[in-house]
């Protein structure tokens, strides 16, 4: 994998981890043990998501690089680890897909980048589902209120929570930000199969300067704090969670 590929990787993680750490009210700690769990277990479903349907695409490339597993030490990058224990953000080896073993390289390419982000709602799906079943002996007003108050009673429900807890926001997190059509994030690759074929050209440019755009959107909000990229982040997390506080609503 190119080096400019896992530099583009950490741009996309870097602002991410800074969203999911503010949105997730834990402890502002990044060495706390369920946030790093909760983490290492989105990062790698995402990344397995990738290569798992890829190969069932017929390509081969990640089964071959080891890289259909749920272990996180095959989908851990030594400088984006040590940026997690330091300083709370880092990042994730990209999973290594070969577009040429694709009996339809465009369709194929789409979906097999859809699915990081279906991945991650998925377990952000069931990690709000199950904090709301270990929880709901608890006095709240609502499901989405056991994600910023409920700590549960004893010490492993505690903990497990606050994995749960994490993960929820940590998921629909990563999510929504990897939706974006900006590359090289997974929707780029997603609008690209419904671009016509006469502006393929131009779509290609535009990919080409997706990560410049992507930099500067991220300074634009650290530097002139205009809130680009995590309103969207923020939006589509909160559409999400009112929608399944609703649904939980319904049966707890």
């Amino acid at each position: 994998m190119s080096g400019g590929r896992v530099r583009k990787e950490a741009q996309r993680i870097n602002l991410f981890m800074l969203i999911s750490a503010t949105i997730s009210q834990m402890n502002s700690t990044f060495l706390n043990p369920p946030f790093l769990i909760a983490i290492l277990l989105s990062l790698s479903v995402h990344e397995w998501a990738h290569g798992w349907v890829a190969s069932k695409l017929g390509d081969p490339t990640a089964a071959y690089a080891g890289r259909l597993t749920l272990n996180p030490l095959a989908h851990l990058d030594l400088m984006g680890a040590l940026m997690f224990l330091v300083v709370g953000f880092g990042w994730a080896k990209p999973v290594p897909i070969n577009p040429y073993f694709f009996k339809n390289p465009k369709r194929d390419t789409a979906i097999v980048s859809f699915a990081g982000p279906v991945s991650n709602f998925l377990l952000g799906t069931f990690s709000f589902f199950g904090l709301v079943l270990l929880l709901k002996h608890q006095a709240a007003a609502s499901p989405f209120e056991l994600l910023t108050t409920g700590t549960g009673a004893g010490v492993w429900e505690r903990v497990l929570s606050q994995i749960l807890g994490s993960a929820v926001f940590i998921n629909f997190g990563l999510m929504a930000f990897n939706l974006l059509p900006i590359a090289p994030l997974d929707g780029s690759k997603v609008l690209h199969l419904f671009i016509p074929a006469r502006y393929e050209d131009t779509y290609e440019e535009f990919m080409r300067r997706g990560p410049m755009i992507l930099l500067i959107l991220i300074l634009v909000e650290a530097f002139l704090n205009i809130p680009l990229l995590s309103a969207w982040v923020f939006g589509v997390v909160g559409f999400v969670m009112r929608e399944l506080n609703l649904i939980a609503g319904l049966f707890f």
